[in-house]
C-alpha cells in the first residue's frame, strides 16, 4: 500500500457509518465533541449554516464537504437563528453501516450525507494528527470532480440499497475519506499553505521512501537503503525525513510495523509467528518484545483483549 491507502486501512476500528438525512426547515442540530472519532458532513442538496463552537457561522452550499478528523463538536442549522436540538452522537455513528432519516419541520429541504469512523486512539497516524480540527472544502473552490462522484454514488446507494450494498457503501466511505484528504492537500498546494505531512507526501524523495516502507514493511530497511530509494545521501535523507515526518526513519518504520501487527492480530487469526514475519521479524521472541514495548502487553494478550471472538481468517 502507499501511505494514504495504508492510513485509510488502519485508521478505524470496526465499520464506518453513514446517514442520509432530509432536514426540513426550521431545524438545528448540535453534534457534540466525540474524541476518538472522525466525522464528515456533505451537503448534497440545498444549503445550511455551520455554527462552530469557536467562531462565526459559515454558510454551506450543495457540494460543500466538512471533515472533523478529531471529533470536534459543531452545529448545523437552516439558519443561525433557528433553535438547536442536542444529539448524543454523529448521525450513523451508533447505527448500522448506513441509514436514511428525516428531521425538522415542514419547510424547505436540505439534504446531508454524514458519517463517522471510530479510531484506534492509541495508534492514530501522524497524518491525521497533523490535520486541523475542521476542514471545509467548498464546492465553489473547485473540489475535485472525483469527490463529487463518490458522494453521488454514496447518496444513491443509501437512498436505494441494492444487492451487495454493505460492501459498496463500506468501500465508498473509505474512498470518500481518501478523496477528502487528497482534495485538502491539493487545496493547500493551490493556496501555498502546505505544511506537515502534506509537505512530506509532496516531496518526491521522502514520499518514495514512505511508499517503500508502507509497501514492504517486512523488508530489512536501513537508513542507507531508504536513502537510496529517495535518491539522496544518507545524512541529507535522515535530516529531511525527520524534519518532515517528525521522527527518524527507523523509528517510523517500527511504529508502522507495530501498528500493522496490531491490526493483523485484531482482524485475522494468523499465527503470531506469521504476523511477526509479515512485519519484518524473523524471531517471534524479538517480535513479542518489540510489540510489548509499543503496546504495553504481549501480542497474545493483545489479541485476546481486543478480539474476544475468533477473528476472521484473511490472507
Amino acid at each position: 500500500m502507499d501511505v494514504l491507502s495504508d492510513v485509510i486501512a488502519g485508521m478505524r476500528v470496526g465499520l464506518p457509518h453513514s446517514t442520509r438525512i432530509a432536514w426540513h426547515a426550521p431545524w438545528g442540530q448540535r453534534f457534540p465533541r466525540m474524541p476518538g472519532s472522525a466525522a464528515f458532513q456533505v451537503i448534497i442538496q440545498g444549503s445550511c449554516w455551520l455554527i462552530p463552537d469557536d467562531g462565526e457561522p459559515v454558510r454551506l452550499n450543495a457540494g460543500d464537504v466538512l471533515f472533523f478528523p478529531h471529533g470536534d463538536g459543531y452545529v448545523l442549522a437552516d439558519s443561525p437563528d433557528s433553535p438547536i436540538a442536542d444529539s448524543h452522537c454523529e448521525p450513523g455513528m451508533e447505527q448500522g453501516l448506513f441509514t436514511s432519516a428525516s428531521a425538522g419541520g415542514t419547510g424547505e429541504v436540505t439534504m446531508t450525507l454524514s458519517g463517522g469512523y471510530r479510531l484506534d486512539r492509541t495508534r492514530i497516524h501522524p497524518i491525521l494528527r497533523d490535520l486541523p480540527g475542521r476542514i471545509h472544502l467548498p464546492a465553489r473552490l473547485g473540489v475535485r470532480r472525483e469527490l463529487g462522484m463518490v458522494v453521488d454514488l454514496l447518496g444513491a446507494e443509501i437512498a436505494d440499497p441494492g444487492p451487495g450494498a454493505d460492501t459498496v457503501v463500506g468501500s465508498l466511505l473509505d474512498t470518500l475519506l481518501l478523496y477528502i484528504l487528497r482534495a485538502y492537500m491539493s487545496f493547500q498546494h493551490d493556496q501555498c499553505t502546505v505544511s506537515g505531512w502534506a509537505v512530506a507526501l509532496a516531496d518526491r524523495g521522502i514520499s518514495a521512501a514512505l511508499d517503500a516502507i508502507h509497501c514492504e514493511p517486512e523488508r530489512p530497511w536501513t537508513v542507507q537503503s531508504l536513502a537510496s530509494v529517495a535518491g539522496m545521501s544518507r545524512a541529507a535523507f535522515s535530516r529531511r525525513f525527520s524534519a518532515l515526518v517528525g521522527q527518524p526513519p527507523l523509528n517510523y518504520l517500527t511504529w508502522l510495523r507495530m501498528t500493522t501487527a496490531a491490526r493483523m492480530l485484531r482482524e485475522t487469526d494468523l499465527p503470531i509467528g506469521e504476523v511477526a514475519a509479515r512485519v519484518g521479524y524473523g524471531s517471534e521472541f524479538a517480535f513479542a518484545n518489540a510489540f510489548k514495548r509499543e503496546h504495553g502487553m504481549p501480542p497474545g494478550k493483545y489479541r485476546r483483549q481486543t478480539c474476544p471472538m475468533p477473528p476472521a481468517f484473511t490472507r
